[in-house]
Protein backbone atom coordinates (compact mmCIF):
# COMPACT_ATOMS: atom_id res chain seq x y z
CA UNK A 1 0.00 0.00 0.00
CA UNK A 2 2.82 2.38 0.75
CA UNK A 3 4.09 2.42 -2.87
CA UNK A 4 0.80 4.19 -3.86
CA UNK A 5 1.32 7.05 -1.47
CA UNK A 6 3.43 9.24 -3.81
CA UNK A 7 0.88 8.76 -6.57
CA UNK A 8 -1.98 9.74 -4.28
CA UNK A 9 -0.04 12.76 -3.08
CA UNK A 10 0.55 13.85 -6.67
CA UNK A 11 -3.14 13.44 -7.52
CA UNK A 12 -4.18 15.44 -4.45
CA UNK A 13 -1.71 18.21 -5.34
CA UNK A 14 -3.03 18.40 -8.89
CA UNK A 15 -6.62 18.63 -7.57
CA UNK A 16 -5.67 21.39 -5.14
CA UNK A 17 -3.95 23.42 -7.88
CA UNK A 18 -6.95 22.93 -10.20
CA UNK A 19 -9.41 24.08 -7.50
CA UNK A 20 -7.38 27.21 -6.72
CA UNK A 21 -7.04 28.16 -10.39
CA UNK A 22 -10.76 27.83 -10.99
CA UNK A 23 -11.53 29.80 -7.84
CA UNK A 24 -9.26 32.64 -9.05
CA UNK A 25 -10.94 32.66 -12.45
CA UNK A 26 -14.38 32.82 -10.82
CA UNK A 27 -13.32 35.76 -8.66
CA UNK A 28 -11.87 37.58 -11.67
CA UNK A 29 -15.11 37.04 -13.62
CA UNK A 30 -17.16 38.43 -10.74
CA UNK A 31 -14.85 41.44 -10.51
CA UNK A 32 -15.30 42.09 -14.20
CA UNK A 33 -19.09 41.82 -14.22
CA UNK A 34 -19.85 45.26 -12.72
CA UNK A 35 -17.50 46.89 -15.21
CA UNK A 36 -19.10 44.97 -18.06
CA UNK A 37 -22.52 46.11 -16.96
CA UNK A 38 -21.27 49.69 -16.68
CA UNK A 39 -19.79 49.48 -20.18
CA UNK A 40 -23.11 48.23 -21.51
CA UNK A 41 -24.88 51.35 -20.20
CA UNK A 42 -22.19 54.07 -20.34
CA UNK A 43 -24.75 56.87 -20.36
CA UNK A 44 -25.81 56.06 -16.77
CA UNK A 45 -22.85 57.69 -15.11
CA UNK A 46 -21.65 60.41 -12.79
CA UNK A 47 -24.44 62.94 -13.31
CA UNK A 48 -27.42 60.69 -12.59
CA UNK A 49 -25.38 58.66 -10.09
CA UNK A 50 -24.24 61.74 -8.17
CA UNK A 51 -25.42 60.18 -4.92
CA UNK A 52 -24.03 62.73 -2.47
CA UNK A 53 -25.83 62.41 0.86
CA UNK A 54 -28.09 59.59 -0.35
CA UNK A 55 -26.21 57.00 1.73
CA UNK A 56 -27.38 58.86 4.84
CA UNK A 57 -31.06 58.19 4.22
CA UNK A 58 -31.38 55.07 6.36
CA UNK A 59 -28.98 56.30 9.03
CA UNK A 60 -30.88 59.55 9.53
CA UNK A 61 -34.45 58.34 9.09
CA UNK A 62 -35.57 60.30 12.14
CA UNK A 63 -34.58 63.55 10.41
CA UNK A 64 -37.27 63.21 7.73
CA UNK A 65 -40.36 65.40 7.87
CA UNK A 66 -43.79 63.81 7.89
CA UNK A 67 -45.99 65.02 5.03
CA UNK A 68 -48.93 67.37 5.54
CA UNK A 69 -52.12 65.47 6.35
CA UNK A 70 -54.68 68.25 5.96
CA UNK A 71 -55.02 70.09 2.65
CA UNK A 72 -58.18 71.93 1.75
CA UNK A 73 -60.03 70.63 -1.31
CA UNK A 74 -61.89 73.10 -3.54
CA UNK A 75 -64.32 72.76 -6.47
CA UNK A 76 -62.65 71.97 -9.79
CA UNK A 77 -63.11 74.51 -12.57
CA UNK A 78 -63.20 73.02 -16.07
CA UNK A 79 -63.92 74.22 -19.60
CA UNK A 80 -65.63 71.62 -21.77
CA UNK A 81 -65.36 72.26 -25.51
CA UNK A 82 -67.78 71.04 -28.17
CA UNK A 83 -66.45 67.92 -29.90
CA UNK A 84 -65.64 69.74 -33.14
CA UNK A 85 -63.69 72.35 -31.19
CA UNK A 86 -61.87 69.57 -29.30
CA UNK A 87 -60.82 67.92 -32.55
CA UNK A 88 -59.73 71.25 -34.04
CA UNK A 89 -57.69 72.25 -30.98
CA UNK A 90 -56.05 68.83 -30.66
CA UNK A 91 -55.14 68.79 -34.37
CA UNK A 92 -53.68 72.30 -34.23
CA UNK A 93 -51.66 71.45 -31.12
CA UNK A 94 -50.32 68.31 -32.78
CA UNK A 95 -49.32 70.25 -35.89
CA UNK A 96 -47.54 72.82 -33.75
CA UNK A 97 -45.53 70.20 -31.86
CA UNK A 98 -44.87 68.16 -34.99
CA UNK A 99 -42.82 71.11 -36.26
CA UNK A 100 -40.56 70.91 -33.20
CA UNK A 101 -37.02 69.85 -34.02
CA UNK A 102 -33.76 69.56 -32.12
CA UNK A 103 -31.79 72.57 -33.36
CA UNK A 104 -28.05 72.81 -32.74
CA UNK A 105 -27.52 76.07 -34.65
CA UNK A 106 -28.83 78.85 -32.42
CA UNK A 107 -28.59 82.59 -33.05
CA UNK A 108 -27.03 84.92 -30.47
CA UNK A 109 -29.97 87.31 -30.89
CA UNK A 110 -31.45 88.19 -27.50
CA UNK A 111 -34.89 86.90 -26.53
CA UNK A 112 -37.49 88.45 -24.17
CA UNK A 113 -36.86 87.25 -20.62
CA UNK A 114 -40.59 87.46 -19.92
CA UNK A 115 -40.99 84.60 -22.37
CA UNK A 116 -38.45 82.51 -20.41
CA UNK A 117 -40.32 83.32 -17.19
CA UNK A 118 -43.58 82.14 -18.76
CA UNK A 119 -42.26 78.89 -20.24
CA UNK A 120 -40.68 77.93 -16.93
CA UNK A 121 -43.93 78.73 -15.13
CA UNK A 122 -45.62 76.43 -17.65
CA UNK A 123 -43.07 73.69 -16.91
CA UNK A 124 -43.77 74.18 -13.23
CA UNK A 125 -47.41 73.14 -13.75
CA UNK A 126 -46.31 69.52 -14.29
CA UNK A 127 -47.67 66.85 -11.95
CA UNK A 128 -45.26 65.47 -9.36
CA UNK A 129 -45.22 62.72 -6.77
CA UNK A 130 -47.20 63.90 -3.71
CA UNK A 131 -47.04 67.44 -5.19
CA UNK A 132 -43.41 67.83 -4.12
CA UNK A 133 -42.47 69.80 -7.28
CA UNK A 134 -38.87 68.49 -7.19
CA UNK A 135 -37.38 70.73 -9.87
CA UNK A 136 -35.02 73.68 -10.08
CA UNK A 137 -34.57 75.60 -13.36
CA UNK A 138 -31.28 77.48 -13.49
CA UNK A 139 -31.32 80.18 -16.19
CA UNK A 140 -27.86 81.25 -17.35
CA UNK A 141 -27.44 84.43 -19.43
CA UNK A 142 -23.97 85.59 -18.39
CA UNK A 143 -21.50 84.97 -21.29
CA UNK A 144 -18.61 84.06 -18.99
CA UNK A 145 -20.70 81.53 -17.09
CA UNK A 146 -22.01 80.05 -20.33
CA UNK A 147 -18.44 79.62 -21.57
CA UNK A 148 -17.37 77.89 -18.35
CA UNK A 149 -20.30 75.51 -18.78
CA UNK A 150 -19.21 74.86 -22.36
CA UNK A 151 -15.63 74.13 -21.29
CA UNK A 152 -16.75 71.55 -18.73
CA UNK A 153 -19.17 69.87 -21.13
CA UNK A 154 -16.78 69.75 -24.09
CA UNK A 155 -13.98 68.36 -21.92
CA UNK A 156 -16.19 65.49 -20.74
CA UNK A 157 -17.92 65.00 -24.10
CA UNK A 158 -14.62 64.45 -25.90
CA UNK A 159 -13.86 61.64 -23.45
CA UNK A 160 -17.40 60.31 -23.95
CA UNK A 161 -17.03 60.16 -27.73
CA UNK A 162 -13.48 58.81 -27.69
CA UNK A 163 -13.77 56.26 -24.87
CA UNK A 164 -16.90 56.06 -22.73
CA UNK A 165 -19.76 55.75 -25.20
CA UNK A 166 -18.31 53.05 -27.39
CA UNK A 167 -18.37 52.45 -31.14
CA UNK A 168 -22.10 51.69 -31.31
CA UNK A 169 -23.14 55.05 -29.84
CA UNK A 170 -20.74 57.04 -32.02
CA UNK A 171 -22.03 55.19 -35.09
CA UNK A 172 -25.70 55.72 -34.18
CA UNK A 173 -25.35 59.51 -33.78
CA UNK A 174 -23.14 59.99 -36.83
CA UNK A 175 -26.22 60.64 -38.99
CA UNK A 176 -27.05 63.62 -36.75
CA UNK A 177 -23.62 65.20 -37.46
CA UNK A 178 -23.04 65.83 -33.79
CA UNK A 179 -19.80 65.65 -31.82
CA UNK A 180 -18.27 67.00 -28.62
CA UNK A 181 -18.03 70.58 -29.94
CA UNK A 182 -21.04 72.48 -28.50
CA UNK A 183 -20.86 75.97 -29.98
CA UNK A 184 -24.51 76.60 -29.12
CA UNK A 185 -23.57 76.74 -25.44
CA UNK A 186 -21.87 80.07 -26.20
CA UNK A 187 -24.18 81.43 -28.90
CA UNK A 188 -27.58 80.67 -27.35
CA UNK A 189 -28.72 83.73 -25.38
CA UNK A 190 -30.09 81.52 -22.59
CA UNK A 191 -29.15 78.16 -21.13
CA UNK A 192 -31.70 76.40 -18.92
CA UNK A 193 -30.22 73.72 -16.68
CA UNK A 194 -32.86 71.51 -15.08
CA UNK A 195 -31.99 69.92 -11.75
CA UNK A 196 -33.97 67.21 -9.97
CA UNK A 197 -34.21 67.59 -6.21
CA UNK A 198 -33.70 64.11 -4.75
CA UNK A 199 -35.21 65.41 -1.53
CA UNK A 200 -36.46 68.73 -0.16
CA UNK A 201 -36.41 70.53 3.16
CA UNK A 202 -39.27 71.50 5.46
CA UNK A 203 -39.35 74.85 7.22
CA UNK A 204 -38.01 73.16 10.37
CA UNK A 205 -34.94 71.93 8.46
CA UNK A 206 -35.99 68.30 8.24
CA UNK A 207 -35.78 66.54 4.90
CA UNK A 208 -38.87 65.92 2.80
CA UNK A 209 -39.17 62.86 0.60
CA UNK A 210 -39.47 63.66 -3.11
CA UNK A 211 -41.27 60.69 -4.61
CA UNK A 212 -40.58 59.79 -8.25
CA UNK A 213 -38.42 62.90 -8.54
CA UNK A 214 -36.73 61.93 -11.81
CA UNK A 215 -40.02 60.99 -13.51
CA UNK A 216 -41.67 64.18 -12.24
CA UNK A 217 -38.87 66.41 -13.53
CA UNK A 218 -38.82 64.57 -16.87
CA UNK A 219 -42.55 65.30 -17.31
CA UNK A 220 -41.82 68.94 -16.49
CA UNK A 221 -39.11 69.01 -19.17
CA UNK A 222 -41.64 67.73 -21.71
CA UNK A 223 -43.95 70.63 -20.88
CA UNK A 224 -41.01 73.02 -21.16
CA UNK A 225 -40.24 71.74 -24.67
CA UNK A 226 -43.87 72.25 -25.68
CA UNK A 227 -43.94 75.75 -24.18
CA UNK A 228 -40.76 76.75 -26.01
CA UNK A 229 -42.18 75.50 -29.29
CA UNK A 230 -45.41 77.40 -28.65
CA UNK A 231 -43.40 80.60 -28.02
CA UNK A 232 -41.48 80.26 -31.30
CA UNK A 233 -38.12 79.37 -29.78
CA UNK A 234 -35.84 76.42 -30.46
CA UNK A 235 -33.64 74.18 -28.35
CA UNK A 236 -31.90 70.82 -28.32
CA UNK A 237 -32.39 68.37 -25.47
CA UNK A 238 -29.02 67.59 -23.94
CA UNK A 239 -28.02 65.35 -21.05
CA UNK A 240 -24.41 66.33 -20.26
CA UNK A 241 -22.86 62.98 -19.36
CA UNK A 242 -20.44 63.06 -16.42
CA UNK A 243 -20.81 66.84 -16.08
CA UNK A 244 -23.48 66.97 -13.38
CA UNK A 245 -21.34 67.23 -10.23
CA UNK A 246 -18.99 69.86 -11.71
CA UNK A 247 -21.85 71.96 -13.10
CA UNK A 248 -23.69 71.73 -9.78
CA UNK A 249 -20.63 73.14 -7.99
CA UNK A 250 -20.08 75.80 -10.68
CA UNK A 251 -23.68 76.99 -10.31
CA UNK A 252 -23.59 76.81 -6.50
CA UNK A 253 -26.47 74.36 -6.29
CA UNK A 254 -27.01 72.32 -3.09
CA UNK A 255 -26.08 68.65 -2.88
CA UNK A 256 -29.71 67.49 -2.98
CA UNK A 257 -29.95 68.74 -6.58
CA UNK A 258 -28.70 66.59 -9.47
CA UNK A 259 -28.47 67.77 -13.08
CA UNK A 260 -30.98 66.05 -15.36
CA UNK A 261 -31.06 68.07 -18.61
CA UNK A 262 -29.74 71.22 -20.25
CA UNK A 263 -31.65 73.26 -22.87
CA UNK A 264 -29.87 75.96 -24.90
CA UNK A 265 -32.66 78.35 -25.93
CA UNK A 266 -33.01 80.99 -28.62
CA UNK A 267 -33.94 81.63 -32.24
CA UNK A 268 -32.54 79.37 -34.96
CA UNK A 269 -29.57 80.81 -36.82
CA UNK A 270 -30.06 81.72 -40.48
CA UNK A 271 -27.80 78.80 -41.48
CA UNK A 272 -29.58 76.27 -39.26
CA UNK A 273 -30.13 72.80 -40.69
CA UNK A 274 -31.71 69.67 -39.21
CA UNK A 275 -31.57 66.03 -40.34
CA UNK A 276 -34.50 64.96 -42.49
CA UNK A 277 -35.92 62.50 -39.96
CA UNK A 278 -39.42 61.00 -40.04
CA UNK A 279 -41.57 60.25 -37.01
CA UNK A 280 -43.31 56.94 -36.49
CA UNK A 281 -46.95 56.83 -37.67
CA UNK A 282 -49.76 56.47 -35.14
CA UNK A 283 -50.23 52.74 -35.71
CA UNK A 284 -46.64 52.16 -34.58
CA UNK A 285 -46.89 54.09 -31.32
CA UNK A 286 -50.48 53.50 -30.15
CA UNK A 287 -52.27 50.28 -29.24
CA UNK A 288 -56.06 50.38 -28.75
CA UNK A 289 -57.89 47.58 -26.93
Amino acid sequence: MFFLTPVLVAVVCILIVWIFKNTDRSIERRKGEPQARADARPWVDEDLKDGTELHQVEEEADEWQESEENVEHIPFSHIRYPEKEMVKRSQEFYELLNKRRSVRFISNEQIPMEVIDNVIKAAGTAPSGAHTEPWTFVVVKDPDMKHKIREIIEEEEEINYMRRMGHRWVTDVKKLRTNWIKEYLDTAPVLILIFKQVHGFATNGKRKVHYYNEISVSVSCGLLLAALQNAGLVTVTTTPLNCGPRLRVLLSRPTNEKLLMLFPVGYPSKEATVPDLKRKPLDQIMVTM
